[in-house]
């Protein structure tokens, strides 16, 4: 691009010189007023004049030029026949012509640019400027770059043995084939987003070390009509010429939603890809040896075309790990890392419920960052601890200025929380309390499940209730006050008590039936209504026992608040002198004297 614009430049300034050069040599005449010019003719000093439309140039008698400009004046010619003047005359300038000329140069200047342009492009991104139609898979290899394997994918063995097939099918079709069987032409990757889709798949093709095309979903789709279904039959066809190979598209629900839901009335850019899609995928042509691994955390808004038999023959979950594969995974992501020898995974795993891969890993590397920011040269459990709680609960604001009253009102309402959960048979175990605030909140409770729940029994939803309603009972009994402390606490609760007897059947008086049948907008892929199917007066009744179900549990935990008066005072003092306490220092202040 320099040596190009270096070139233009050497030209334009050639040019500048030359029409200098070229005007320099041109005899210049003297402008004359006209004044003086009358005066010469009278005098008979002028010899010759050339007229065209009010200027005059013309020649003294000495041999000298000069020019000036007349007014309209009928007589003047007149006068110079008089004076003896050779006159002769010329049309007037066509300006026109020359302003036709600069606009037709600029735009032939305009179209050379232009061209220029598109060249240099193709030139540098192999045709890009007309490649509109084209596929934009990014194309992996067997010999390109870091291979990624199964070592490097943990805590998803189930999700890794059901791909293994399709491993053992690349690297031998006969051992399949030969029994008449079919390998399954699409893997469909299915699980909450972070959890490994994407790395799993890297993770077969290079197990089977064949050539991976890599796309999302919404590389298909542009502005122009059909260039997304060009796209396809350009990766497919990229794929047939290398097969046998793995094509995997991310985030698949970009481009695979129902047909029919969108605001074009059924006939958009984005249908046509998904036809184009699934006639590749099965239609007249058989793609022998081209496997498509899709993955998406959508599966409920995609076309069931995708879905039957002959497209996306296997679903395989891709679950959120449990605490045994978070002990893998952390152990995968910090391998590279140099950790000190208090260093337990197992208790970080532990304390990491729900965490997907993806913020185990952000775990890791915030716990990196902390160590590196105080010049230590391994990464500690504290430094561990204080990343995940940095993750699960926020950034702490020791810069924000709370009142000493406020302070107070935090610590009793975290109290109450603590208390409660404490003494409650079948609570979660308390990690830790701190009224440090952490994120939006002012103080935090924690607590951390034993064991992996799957299944949530109706006793402990009511305790679940109970806990939560436990800042709010510390604050009416101890404060005499409500503060908006306990809005939160207070629509987590309602949110529970409400799926009880409306999705759970947990309620003995409305029993066990559903109310309220969801409505989803496709195109939105989200839910937007919930349909009212029953009448006014069941409407009434669910709203009498969901109000039950939590004055019920607040009544509990003000049952117990009270019984342990005594206790909660001793823990809001002690949050108020240390600001964070944990789970064994918890059980040690309550330790006596506390009735449930």
């Amino acid at each position: 691009m320099h040596r190009n614009l270096i070139f233009w430049l050497m030209i334009g300034l050639t040019a500048i010189f030359i029409w200098q050069s070229w005007s320099a040599q041109k005899p210049k005449a003297q402008e004359t007023i006209f004044s003086e010019f009358i005066g010469a003719v009278n005098s008979g000093t002028v010899a010759s004049v050339t007229i065209q439309g009010n200027e005059i140039t013309g020649q003294y008698r000495n041999g000298s030029s000069f020019k000036t400009y007349a007014p309209h004046d009928p007589d003047l010619v007149k006068m110079l026949r008089e004076k003896g003047v050779q006159i002769a005359a010329k049309p007037e300038k066509d300006s026109g012509f020359w302003q036709s000329l600069l606009f037709n140069g600029l735009f032939v200047l305009l179209l050379i640019g232009v061209y220029i342009f598109f060249m240099r492009q193709m030139q540098i991104g192999g045709g890009k400027a007309m490649s509109f139609g084209k596929s934009r898979a990014r194309v992996f290899l067997k010999d390109q770059g870091k291979k990624v394997t199964f070592k490097d994918v943990a805590g998803i063995e189930e999700s890794k043995d059901e791909v293994t097939e399709v491993i053992e099918f690349l690297r031998d079709p006969q051992k399949f084939t030969k029994l008449g069987g079919r390998i399954p032409k699409g893997v469909l990757l299915v699980g909450p987003p972070g959890t490994g889709k994407t790395l799993l798949a890297r993770a077969i093709a290079g197990e089977a070390d064949v050539p991976f095309f890599s796309i999302s979903g919404s590389d298909f789709v542009e502005m122009f009509v059909g260039v997304g279904a060009s796209r396809v039959r350009d990766l497919f066809m990229q794929a047939k010429r290398s097969n046998p190979c793995i094509i995997f598209i991310d985030e698949l629900d970009a481009v695979g939603r129902y047909r029919g839901a969108g605001l074009g009335g059924g006939h958009d850019e984005r249908e046509q890809t998904l036809n184009q899609l699934l006639v590749e995928m099965d239609g007249f042509e058989v793609n022998e040896g081209v496997i498509l691994i899709a993955a998406t955390n959508r599966p409920d808004i995609l076309d069931p075309a995708l879905l039957r038999p002959g497209r996306f023959d296997r679903q395989v979950i891709v679950p959120i790990p449990d605490i045994k594969g978070r002990e893998e995974i952390l152990r995968v992501h910090s391998q590279n890392s140099p950790l000190a020898d208090d260093v337990k995974l197992a208790i970080l795993a532990r304390g990491t419920p729900g965490f997907t891969g993806a913020d185990l890993e952000n775990l890791v590397n915030e716990a990196a960052l902390l160590a590196a920011k105080h010049n230590k040269k391994h990464i500690g459990m504290k430094d561990l601890e204080q990343a995940k709680d940095k993750v699960l609960m926020g950034t702490e604001r020791r810069s924000l200025i709370i009142s000493d009253e406020e302070k107070k009102d935090t610590a009793y309402h975290e109290a109450g929380h603590a208390l409660v959960a404490k003494l409650i048979p079948g609570s979660d175990p308390i990690h830790k309390v701190t009224i440090i605030p952490r994120g939006h909140a002012l103080g935090l409770t924690q607590q951390l499940p034993l064991d992996e729940r799957h299944l949530y029994s109706h006793e402990y939803l009511l305790t679940n209730i109970t806990t939560l309603m436990g800042g709010r009972a510390a604050e009416e009994l101890v404060l005499k006050r409500f503060t908006t402390g306990a809005g939160n606490d207070i629509e987590k609760a309602t949110e529970v008590a409400r799926k009880m007897v409306c999705e759970w059947g947990m309620s003995e008086a409305m029993g066990p039936l559903a109310f309220g049948q969801k409505e989803e907008e496709i195109f939105l892929g989200r839910e937007i209504a919930q349909h009212r199917d029953y009448s006014e007066q069941t409407a009434q009744e669910i709203d009498r026992e969901i109000k039950r179900i939590v004055m019920e549990c607040y009544t509990r935990a003000k049952q117990v608040i009270k019984k342990n008066i005594k206790t909660l005072h001793r823990v809001a003092t002690s949050l108020l002198e240390r600001e964070s306490l944990s789970g064994e220092e918890i059980e040690q202040i309550i330790q006596e004297g506390s009735v449930a």
